[in-house]
């Protein structure tokens, strides 16, 4: 038996609008395998980079995007509890989720708490497991330092905006910069705004911390992130999980990455008692079952914090699947607060 799914396609290296939309049929499910009808997608970052072929590790063109999802299991292959049947669900996919119906590895599906909207747990799926990662996995500031001071870049973003509700639930301190007209949003989430505009931003941001930063979480990369690095405090942890400052310079998707990998290493090198690390959301992959274990453990925090609202989602806009190019304009717009949301 096959399933009917509509698809967003990119065929290459184009512009929003030259996106496509297709129809095709899934066949049912194999051994692992579950049929996911989806409910929603989000647009990252990665999809932005991806677009225009920047993406450090994507597949080859054509193919669908589509990061991560949220929808409810219509059927399992041999193998799988058949219980899982008709439950609400969450997976990081990297690739392929901008559908309306996703076969996958039933391994990969995490349980959304029971009441969550589907849009609203799918803003914390990639989102949430990056922020909850970067904070208690890789900085360790709640046990190192409770009570602590981080600056957080981009801070209304998706996952900066999680980021900082994260932390501020842990007893964290938050700096955060963003664009002056999303200042009123990030002081909402517990946060002190920093207009990223401002040609001296690292003056102001040491200014709030003059005794330096605990950690300092840098999507952006380019030569910023030297300020990243001596904003830092003596024992503290540098995390850069980005490149947005060359997303729209031409050439090689790697060099960008690679030269960024070459300055941390240097730097962790210097006898400053200081640490810089790149966060990959797909670091340890190699072990399956230690990778999927840990997924669901730090997801799963996540949605029990979405559940009992002491973390809001973040959904900037809500939009139908057909119109994808529309939801990519707007999420590459730097106009929104949180993540925009495709809805099958």
């Amino acid at each position: 038996m096959t399933t009917l799914t509509t698809e967003i396609v990119l065929p290459g290296i184009v512009e929003p609008d030259g996106l496509l939309m297709r129809d095709r049929e899934l066949p049912a499910p194999g051994p692992g395998q579950a049929l996911v009808r989806v409910e929603a997608s989000g647009v990252s970052f990665a999809e932005q980079q991806m677009r225009r072929g920047k993406y450090y590790d994507q597949p080859p063109f054509p193919f669908t995007p589509g990061y991560d999802l949220v929808g409810l299991v219509e059927a399992v292959g041999p193998g799988v509890d058949a219980g899982l049947t008709g439950t609400r669900v969450a997976a990081v996919t990297k690739t392929g989720g901008w559908a309306s119906a996703v076969t996958v590895d039933a391994a990969d599906l995490v349980p959304v708490p029971d009441g969550v909207d589907p849009a609203d747990a799918e803003t914390v799926v990639v989102n949430g497991v990056t922020a909850w990662q970067m904070l208690h996995r890789v900085a360790r500031i709640a046990k190192a330092r409770p009570g602590g001071t981080i600056l957080v870049l981009g801070a209304n973003g998706g996952v900066g905006s999680t980021l900082t509700q994260l932390a501020r639930h842990a007893g964290i301190r938050v700096v955060g910069t963003a664009s002056a007209r999303h200042h009123d949003a990030v002081r909402a989430l517990g946060a002190e705004p920093l207009d990223y505009r401002a040609p001296d931003l690292a003056a102001r941001a040491r200014a709030l911390a003059p005794g330096g930063y605990d950690a300092v979480f840098d999507h952006v990369g380019g030569p910023g992130i030297v300020d990243s690095w001596r904003l830092l405090r003596r024992g503290g942890t540098l995390v850069s999980y980005g490149t947005a400052a060359t997303r729209d310079v031409a050439g090689n998707a790697r060099l960008p990455v690679l030269a960024l990998f070459g300055r941390l290493l240097w730097w962790n090198l210097l006898p400053n008692g200081r640490r810089a690390t790149f966060y990959n959301l797909w670091a340890g992959r190699r072990r399956p079952a230690a990778f999927r274990a840990r997924m669901r453990e730090d997801l799963t925090r996540v949605f029990a914090l979405l559940a009992d609202g002491s973390l809001t989602a973040q959904v900037a806009a809500r939009i139908p699947l057909h119109r994808a190019p529309e939801a990519m304009r707007l999420a590459e717009s730097g106009t929104v607060a949180g993540k925009v949301v495709l809805v099958p």
